[in-house]
């Protein structure tokens, strides 16, 4: 997906990002469960000197209250949303929640991974002049 013209929101990042995915998913394999692949990551995050939040409060506002709270896996930089899965393929309700960490924030780029048996990503961009 394009933004801004030809290039890519957040290229370097996006690519950092998915080169700490694939170094930690090449170590750890398949089969563990999300929270083991997440505590993976989130350790070559910090080796690779990534900054991160794990596991961010998102407040989901309705009307103007609010209504609930949503919690992707980690927010890198402040600028890029990731959402892991450990699931055999991507669904498309794990888009539909990535989605909507993206539409409740002001964060305009994601990632979805998939620690699957055959790791996978999903890139996705809603900028905000296209939000609610």
């Amino acid at each position: 997906m394009t933004a801004q013209g030809r290039g890519l929101l957040l290229p370097d990042l996006t690519a950092r990002t998915l080169g700490a995915f694939y170094q930690t998913v090449g170590e750890i394999g398949f089969g563990f469960p999300e929270a083991i692949c997440a505590a993976a990551m989130a350790m070559v995050l910090t080796e690779h000197g990534i900054r991160f939040e794990r596991q961010p409060r998102i407040e989901v506002r309705f009307r103007g209250a609010l209504i609930g709270l949503m919690r992707p896996d980690f927010v890198i930089e402040s600028s890029l949303l990731v959402e892991l899965k450990a699931c055999r393929s991507i669904e498309p309700w794990h888009e539909a929640q990535t989605l909507k960490y993206l539409r409740a924030t002001s964060i305009e780029v994601a990632l979805l991974l998939n620690f699957g048996p055959r790791p996978t990503f999903k890139r996705f961009i809603l900028t905000n002049d296209r939000k609610r």
